[in-house]
């Protein structure tokens, strides 16, 4: 049961086969000296080393994906208060919160704001699952719906270029000189729309010349932000392929959500810092299964979904993006490889350079703690480490699996915002 608590409630550990030595290392001389610790896996109880999966995907690993999330939760807190090498002053940038959709590709059951009921007449509880399925499937536009997950990445990018355009020549500046005044930072995640439609939140932060570690110029302001995210998004624009005669081009959809973030010297924003690192965070351990019923895993053959548990929806999604994955033209999407993401193949998290932190730097700091914990008389610097480890598969028996189920598992703490 110690060596399972240390897996800290992952329950798709991987085996590993092998030992690790740790010798006294002399760093004036760099001679090797005693041996202070030996492990070898088969004197282990469970007979290997057992490490955390650290799968971000909740339905695979609550456990790995829980410390995921709060990872994610600090990466963007930096960005927004300060903190793990992000200085307190980025508090006071412009900053906002953006929400990008998707356009549409036919008439869904949806929950409107603006009229009592759906188009089909019933107005559906939150839970319904015919919420996001197609009023009418014959005619929704299946193929669109694929390509714009496919590309979705790549007009987040166009877009992040017409942003830079916009704030240049909002200041007067061309696009060059503006590097030498301000410089855009963000952290972005996506989410699936219950339609299996990639959108995208955001924050987007106006920084010095040098980043998080300058101020902004004093015409950076929200409402120049603000009013540059949307000439922005109105003109990004990627070309897609041609197919059946039909050429595709993406665009995001109409629905643009703006709103400033709650800053020290600006008391009118409508959201805190901490909610929108939590919001953010929630998302990043999600993929398409949580909101279309989707897979969490790759398809091996088309085959396979005859006798998996989908939505007929998620399962048509599928199955074009399985198809569209075997066209020449298309091979450069990997469609086949990403199906059970609905044809989305980005990163589901992902941050410019100056934003703050970094997972990595994160996930290092959290392994320092843990090894000055483990051996404090035995600096990192001063020993020198042999080993050597094999795969030897993955997962629990049944007896680790009924021993694992008594160790309490990790839970959330920062709590999720309304929206």
């Amino acid at each position: 049961m110690r060596q399972l608590s240390g897996l800290g409630g992952c329950t798709n550990p991987v085996r590993l086969d092998g030992h690790r030595t740790e010798h006294a290392l002399d760093t004036v001389t760099g001679e090797i000296g005693r041996v202070l610790h030996h492990l070898d896996s088969a004197r282990l109880p469970v007979g290997s080393l057992l490490v955390r999966c650290n799968n971000r995907r909740a339905t695979r690993c609550a456990a790995c994906a829980e410390v995921y999330r709060r990872d994610t939760f600090h990466l963007i807190t930096s960005g927004l208060t300060g903190g793990k090498g992000t200085p307190e002053t980025v508090a006071r940038h412009p900053r906002v919160f953006a929400t990008f959709t998707a356009p549409g590709f036919g008439p869904v059951h949806n929950r409107p704001s603006g009229r009592p009921a759906c188009r089909c007449g019933i107005t559906h509880a939150p839970e319904d699952p015919a919420l996001g399925t197609p009023l009418k499937p014959e005619s929704y536009d299946y193929d669109a719906a694929v390509l714009w997950n496919a590309h979705a990445g790549l007009l987040w990018r166009r877009f992040t270029i017409h942003l830079r355009r916009a704030i240049a020549l909002a200041a007067g500046l061309t696009q060059r000189d503006l590097a030498a005044h301000a410089r855009v930072s963000f952290a972005k995640v996506a989410e699936y729309q219950r339609r299996g439609a990639v959108h995208f939140h955001a924050v987007i932060r106006l920084d010095g010349p040098d980043g998080s570690h300058t101020a902004p110029p004093p015409w950076a302001t929200p409402g120049l932000l603000t009013d540059a995210i949307r000439t922005a998004t109105a003109r990004a624009r990627i070309s897609g392929p041609t197919l059946n005669g039909r050429t595709h081009s993406f665009t995001f959809g109409r629905q643009l959500d703006i709103r400033t973030i709650h800053t020290a010297d600006l008391n009118t924003g409508t959201l805190t810092d901490r909610a929108v690192a939590a919001y953010i965070a929630k998302y990043a351990t999600k993929g398409a299964e949580t909101a279309t019923g989707a897979l969490d895993r790759p398809l091996k053959f088309a085959a396979e979904l005859a006798h998996l548990d989908l939505t007929d929806h998620a399962r048509q999604l599928i199955r074009t993006a399985w198809t569209l994955g075997a066209r020449t033209d298309l091979a450069h999407l990997r469609l086949r490889a990403w199906a059970h993401m609905l044809g989305f193949r980005g990163h589901f998290s992902t941050k410019s350079r100056t934003y703050s932190t970094t997972l990595g730097a994160l996930r290092h700091a959290r392994t320092q703690w843990r090894q000055a914990q483990n051996t404090p008389e035995h600096p990192e610097q001063t020993t020198y480490v042999l080993a050597h480890w094999a795969y030897a598969g993955t997962g629990l028996t049944t007896t680790e699996t009924w021993l694992a189920a008594s160790l309490e598992p990790a839970t959330g703490t920062e709590g999720e915002p309304t929206r």
